[in-house]
């Protein structure tokens, strides 16, 4: 388990937000500009059928130094129950991964016009897929009750959008 894995991003997200926020990424639109130099028009051919896609990226502007790995609040709220790295789905994470489901609004070349990314202007994109129906959560999902009100303003828009 100690071998390292290395990654070329296959993108960068372009437009939308300059700087990471906890809330109101609702209608956040950006660009993910798939890279000309590797990847030939048709890498996307098909894609402007699905409605959404599954990105994962990199939280590039964290430093490895910030990365948490024991238990803590969920943004430091006393209020919710101190949990494992693994319970948290921020940018302090062991790998500074993302992943999101972001709205495909259109396939423009290489351009992918999305709504809804979290991630910021300058983000490396390590893989873009279509989200397919059969591959989310199969059965009856659960969870607490802090990330629902964690959450609460997360995908509400902005006063500006």
């Amino acid at each position: 388990m100690t071998e390292p894995i290395t990654v070329e991003p296959v993108a960068t997200v372009v437009g939308g937000r300059i700087e990471p926020t906890d809330d109101y990424w609702g209608g956040t639109q950006s660009i993910i500009r798939i890279d000309p130099g590797r990847f030939p028009a048709d890498s996307v051919q098909g894609l402007e059928g699905f409605s959404h896609l599954v990105v994962v990226y990199r939280f590039h502007l964290i430093d490895p130094s910030e990365v948490h790995l024991g238990a803590r609040s969920p943004r430091n709220n006393p209020d919710w129950p101190a949990t494992g790295t693994f319970v948290h789905r921020n940018m302090k994470r062991p790998n500074r991964l993302g992943m999101s489901f972001p709205r495909l609004l259109k396939v423009d070349g290489l351009d992918l016009h999305v709504t809804d990314l979290d991630a910021i202007d300058g983000t490396p994109v390590i893989d873009v897929a279509p989200w397919f129906d059969e591959f989310g959560p199969r059965g009856q999902t659960r969870q607490p009750a802090w990330p629902g009100q964690m959450l609460e303003n997360y995908w509400k828009p902005t006063s500006g959008s």
